[in-house]
This record gives structure tokens, sequence and C-alpha cells, in this order.
């Protein structure tokens, strides 16, 4: 990052503390999630995982402040969740772009929504688009980007903010073999020039034994297992963690 960039961009900050205390969450009466006690630390990636239907996705938008819990509480850095915050961004599956505008323009509007001037905006977007390797294709409307260029402009996006705390609902899941590889490989590096605290949530186990410092496995409505992951983000040999957590699946 250039020395302008850096004097006017958002600041920058260090993750954020999540806790879940005896969280129940129900859908039309009936638990999704029902007791489920965490604790995220500053600066982690937490990946979440178990089948379908298990209620990661419904917690992680609790996390976000989206959907409200029927019991216990969500904090972040100690206070309460009751809503959305500019310091807990939420990054989908679908790239959620405004078709209308182009890819800078797309970084640009979580900026806007700080209120941060004009100015500062369209330079702090560029030094994203040249960090996300679209240099060439910042002008272009998301309909003209490949699935894996939409997805970086949605990372881009969602950081532009300095949000304390991303959460990830399958953002590669969509994408081919290479494309995904590619994007957990940008995850990584763009984490370790902007530290945050991230929540992914993934069907993939080998993805969540790539980027996770830890892995919880959800099932029943419950916290089944909390995995440490050895030397994360590091390419290992790990069969033996991946069958323990194929044994809580």
């Amino acid at each position: 990052m250039t020395t302008t960039t850096a004097q006017t961009s958002a600041p920058v900050h260090t993750g954020m503390s999540l806790s879940l205390d005896d969280i129940r969450i129900s859908y039309g009466g009936e638990p999704v999630i029902d007791g489920l006690n965490l604790t995220i630390a500053p600066g982690e990636i937490l990946v979440l995982v178990g089948k379908s239907g298990c209620g990661k996705s419904t917690l992680l938008r609790a996390i976000a402040g989206l959907r409200p819990t029927q019991a216990g509480r969500i904090g972040a850095d100690g206070a309460t969740v009751t809503g959305p915050s500019a310091d807990r961004a939420l990054v989908f599956q679908d790239d959620a772009l405004l078709p209308w505008r182009t890819a800078r323009q797309n970084i640009e509007l979580a900026l806007q929504l700080r209120g941060v001037a004009r100015s500062v905006r369209r330079q702090t977007a560029r030094h994203w688009v040249e960090e996300i390797g679209l240099t060439e294709y910042a002008d272009y409307l998301p309909r003209d980007l490949s699935g894996g260029m939409r997805q970086r402009v949605q990372l881009a996006r969602s950081l532009a903010g300095s949000p304390r705390a991303v959460l990830m609902d399958e953002p590669f899941g969509a994408l081919d073999t290479q494309t995904r590889a590619t994007m957990q490989r940008l995850l990584i590096d763009t984490w370790r020039a902007h530290p945050t605290t991230i929540v992914f949530v993934t069907h993939d186990l080998d993805e969540a034994l790539l980027l996770g410092d830890r892995i919880a496995v959800l099932g029943g409505g419950a916290l089944r297992a909390l995995v440490d992951v050895p030397e994360p983000r590091t390419p290992l040999d790990r069969r033996s963690v991946k069958a323990e957590l194929l044994e809580k699946l």
C-alpha cells in the first residue's frame, strides 16, 4: 500500500472478538440452534461445517445481526449484537453486486455507506482493485466479469470499509476448482495484509482445513466438536484431522 493510500483510506482495525452464549435460534417454533456456546478470538479464522440444515448459515446471519435469537446472547467485543453493523461484513455465495455499478463503483459502495468523502472513496477503491488483480477490469459491469472476478470484487467491497469481522457464507461454493483455489489463496493473502476476524461457512472439509485456525462442527442444533487445525494455511497432509471431522459430522 502506498503512503498516500494509507493516509486516505479507512483506518485499519484489528479483529473483533465474538461470543455466543447459550444461543437458541428457531424456525416456526422449532429450534435450529439450541444451547450453543462458542468464543471466537480476535483475528481468528473459524470455519463452520456440518450437514445441510444444521444451522450454519442461520448462525452466521445471527452473528451479522440479521436474524434474532430466541434465547442467549451474541456479543461483539463485549457489546450485545442487536442488529447489523458496518464492523461485521457479510459475504454471500451469490456475489450480490449492484449490476448498474462498475467493479470499482461496487467497491466504493462500502465506503459511501460509511460517509467517506468521494475523492477518498475513489482512491481507496482504486487501491483495492489493484490489490485483487482487476486493474484492467475496474470499469467493467458485473455482467462482463467471470464468477471468480465478481467474487474478488465482493471480497474487496467487504474489506474496503475496514470491518473488524467478515462473515462468509460459502463464498466460493459455486466456483470451479481452479478458481476456487485462486480465491482461497487471495483470501489468505488479503487477510494477512488486512487482519480481521473471519467466520467462514463451507461444506468442503479440505477448504476448512486449509483456511481455518479452528473448525466448529455443528449438528443437531448444537456444537458437536471444536477442532484445532495444525499449522493452518500451510499445505500439509491432514488426513487424520479430516478423518476426525468426518466422524463428528
